[in-house]
This record gives C-alpha cells, sequence and structure tokens, in this order.
C-alpha cells in the first residue's frame, strides 16, 4: 500500500463543503470589492523566488521544493502567491492598463518545514494583490477586505495587530540600531540569527528560538525610526480604519517573514482554543516589482491559510451549513422498473433534484437500507403495478407517510414536498 506523502492531506467528499464554503465567500468578498480572480503556474522558475520573496528568509533558505527540470533549470514549487502574482503583472503588460489592478487567488503552495496542526508541506491559500496605488486608503481597502472575509466565513475571536516598517531610508537607521543592539548577545543566539544579523537584522525579530526571543523582546521598534512620510502615511491608515469601525491593536513587533514587504504591515490572530496565532497576514510591499527588474510600483496584498481558517472555524463552532444531500432515490424492483428508475433519475436531476438509483442489484429492502444511510428524504419505488399506471410509490423518509405519484408529476411533487 503507498501512501500519502507527509505534510499532505486528503481532503474527503465529507468534509470538502467546508472548503467549498470558505473559498465561495472568499471568491464573493473579493469580488465585493473589485478583486478578480488570477490562477498563475503551480511551479515558477527559482530565481522569481530568490529575488522577490528574499534569500535571508527561511522560505527560500529553507523551505522550498525546488529542483532540475530536464532542460536543466532550476524550478520550484510556488511557496506562496505574491511573487508569482507579479510576474504574471509584468509579464503580461497589465501594467500599462487601468490602475489600480486588483486580484485575487485560491490555490496551494509549498514549503518544506516540520508538519504540524495547520501548517503543512502542502497548504492552500486566499489571497488578494492590489498593484498601483500608494496611498493609506488602499491600505486600509486592503485590511478592510481581509477583516470583511473573516467576519463573513463566522470567525469572531480574531483581531487585527498593525505595524509599520518604514522606507528603505528610515529602515537603514533602523537596521543599524538592531545590529548595535544584537552585537553584544550574538554568541548566545542561534546561527540563523547570526546569520541574518549582516544581511537582514530585522528577520532576527521574527526568531521563533526561545533562546533569542530574550534578546529579541527587548530590541529597539521599528515604529521609533519612521521618517516623516512614512509615520503620516501610518497615521492616515489607522485613522480610516477607526473611521471604517475596524479595530486594531499597534503591535511593533510584526515585521513578517518575507523580504518584500515595507512600511503597513498586519496580521489577524485567532483566539480560539486549539487555533492560536496568525489565520491572515500582509502589508505594503512598494518594492516588490523593482526587485524582480519591472517598473516599480507600488503595491499592497494579504495571504490567508485556508487550514488554520478552517481550524479556527471549528474552534470557534462557527456554523457550516452542509449542501444539501440526495433528496430522492429511486428503487426498481425488476429490469424494466429499474429502467424506468434510470430515466426518471435524469429527468429529476435535470429539474435540479439530487437523486440516485441502484446501480448495484441490490434487492429492495437493501435499497431502502442504502437510500437511508444517504439521508434520502424520499424514496420512489417502481414495480409492474407502477409501471402499469406510470406512476411512483413515494415514501418520505421522514415521517414515514406514502403517496402514489404519476411520473410526469414526480418533480414537482418532490420539489413541493422537500
Amino acid at each position: 500500500m503507498i501512501n500519502i506523502p507527509k505534510g499532505t492531506k486528503d481532503v474527503l467528499p465529507s468534509d470538502v463543503y467546508k472548503w467549498q464554503y470558505v473559498e465561495e465567500i472568499a471568491r464573493k468578498t473579493a469580488h465585493r470589492y473589485g478583486f478578480w480572480e488570477i490562477r498563475t503556474p503551480v511551479f515558477e522558475y527559482t530565481e522569481l523566488f530568490s529575488r522577490g520573496v528574499g534569500e535571508t528568509t527561511d522560505v527560500v533558505g529553507k523551505e522550498m521544493y525546488t529542483f532540475l527540470d530536464k532542460g536543466g533549470r532550476s524550478v520550484t514549487l510556488r511557496p506562496e502567491g505574491t511573487a508569482g502574482v507579479a510576474r504574471a503583472f509584468v509579464e503580461n503588460g497589465l501594467q500599462g492598463g487601468a490602475m489600480p489592478f486588483k486580484a485575487y487567488y485560491l490555490f496551494s503552495a509549498y514549503r518544506y518545514e516540520r508538519p504540524q496542526a495547520g501548517r503543512l508541506r502542502e497548504f492552500h491559500q486566499f489571497g488578494a494583490e492590489l498593484y498601483g496605488a500608494s496611498s493609506p486608503s488602499a491600505d486600509a481597502e486592503t485590511i478592510a477586505l481581509a477583516d470583511d472575509f473573516l467576519k463573513s466565513v463566522g470567525l469572531k475571536q480574531v483581531r487585527l495587530n498593525l505595524n509599520s516598517i518604514g522606507c528603505p531610508a528610515c529602515r537603514a537607521k533602523y537596521q543599524e540600531a538592531l545590529r548595535e543592539y544584537f552585537r553584544p548577545h550574538l554568541a548566545e543566539m542561534c546561527p540563523d540569527c547570526n546569520a541574518r544579523f549582516e544581511k537582514n537584522p530585522m528577520r532576527m525579530i521574527d526568531c521563533k528560538e526561545e533562546g533569542c526571543k530574550r534578546f529579541t523582546a527587548g530590541a529597539p521598534r521599528m515604529i521609533d525610526f519612521l521618517c516623516a512620510e512614512c509615520e503620516d502615511h501610518f497615521e492616515q491608515v489607522k485613522n480610516l480604519l477607526t473611521c471604517a469601525e475596524i479595530p486594531y491593536t499597534v503591535d511593533p513587533s510584526i515585521v513578517r517573514g518575507l523580504d518584500y514587504y515595507s512600511r503597513t504591515v498586519f496580521e489577524f490572530t485567532s483566539s480560539a482554543a486549539g487555533a492560536q496565532g496568525t489565520v491572515l497576514g500582509g502589508g505594503r510591499y512598494d518594492g516588490l516589482l523593482s526587485q524582480l527588474g519591472a517598473k516599480p510600483t507600488p503595491a499592497v496584498g494579504f495571504g490567508a491559510g485556508i487550514e488554520r481558517l478552517l481550524m479556527a472555524i471549528e474552534a470557534e463552532g462557527a456554523e457550516i451549513l452542509k449542501p444539501e444531500g440526495t433528496v430522492c432515490y429511486l428503487a426498481g424492483m425488476e429490469p424494466e422498473s429499474r429502467r424506468r428508475a434510470f430515466l426518471l433519475a435524469q429527468e429529476l436531476r435535470k429539474a435540479g433534484i439530487p437523486c440516485e438509483t441502484d446501480l448495484m442489484d441490490r434487492s429492495l429492502k437493501a435499497q431502502f437500507k442504502y437510500a437511508d444511510k444517504l439521508g434520502a428524504k424520499f424514496v420512489a419505488v417502481i414495480g409492474e403495478s407502477e409501471l402499469q399506471e406510470s406512476a411512483a410509490e413515494v415514501k418520505d423518509m421522514r415521517n414515514s407517510s406514502s403517496a402514489r405519484v404519476k411520473f410526469g408529476e414526480l418533480a414537482q411533487y418532490i420539489n413541493e414536498k422537500r
């Protein structure tokens, strides 16, 4: 027996409706804000992620699924969505179109890391990207979309945390302040933090090692080094959120894990039992397209892990309505009545009624048992007498009542009673 690869998970028919529920709300919410779906390849040339995501990140350094194709080219399974969308935006000439450009995606991504609850090697994301607008209102609208989406899927125990990590100018001063602060402690910090010290000391703040957290907790805060322009941008974002009645908490520790972020960064965290941590995160990344060799274009967006969202929804006890199952089961008793049941099933399906009929040559008693397992609301029995009358004996499985219904009136009868 060949088992499923570690860090992946089957989504069975009994659970897939939960995914479809979240995905449908994601689509509807995105459309309300003028975002339209984009689909990019599941793999890209490795350089896209090393240049876009950043070589100092754990994603590029440790977690990517990278391999050589048959032409000897290095390709990588996408570890996140933003870099691929940026590549598509440039390559397809969308920079010359109407701005802002708004797109969302729903797809799988891949990272080689230790599997744990809500964090798999193959995971799924809902993300939104907005290009061409540098205004604080673009940040606020993107955050509002995220907030609207989370509320629409039924989450109530989520909190918005907000920060600004400035622009390259004020961030350079901050990085020097971080180096001065961390330099005396390097010997007691992990190898990763030592490697980040020169390349990108801001990544040290995001370290998960307990030994490093002792020092990162007291590190200087980026918010105290913002230039006047970045500070004004951040104040306007906060003011818009306040006016829109979207509560937030300023959290100076948020730096996000990817190098392309600048200015506004944000996270929505869940306090639901069993679903601690970030369920959606994002921010502004005005420098990404220039890193990819394209014309500089301001951008802001977010990504949300579907697996984590479902954990939070379940932990909060938010209701996900299960789609209607089999409404009518058509039971035949001999070859001709089985044939008639098959044809009637087709007619009911065309009338929008989910139904099934026997495919296993079961006895009538076994067919009733199977219909009960399906949760069918009605069983329409067709035997010799029913064939002669061109009518089915319809039993309501909910109250055991029955009625003789003409074949031509069966769809109407079930729709009225269902």
